[in-house]
């Protein structure tokens, strides 16, 4: 299994995954997305197409690039009116 990373939610993404935050073994985000979506199932999975993800407080623009052990990922869904 890859390492540890910290995932936080953030509004629906919350309510979605049923916690707010906890360890999730992936290498990258889109393979975060996988775990992700295999442990909460299609609701989340619904949430996490529209999201956007920050890894260590910065955006995330190539999902496919390593996660270093011990990142934390926010996942952050729309937010109305912005």
């Amino acid at each position: 299994m890859s390492d540890l990373v910290q995932v936080r939610y953030f509004a629906g993404a919350r309510a979605a995954a049923g916690v707010r935050e906890e360890s999730v073994g992936a290498g990258s985000v889109d393979e975060l997305v996988g775990v992700l979506t295999e442990r909460h199932g299609e609701r989340l999975a619904v949430v996490l197409k529209a999201a956007s993800f920050l890894v260590d407080g910065l955006a995330c623009h190539d999902r496919q690039a390593a996660l270093a052990v011990g990142a934390t990922v926010d996942v952050l869904p729309p937010f109305a009116g912005g």
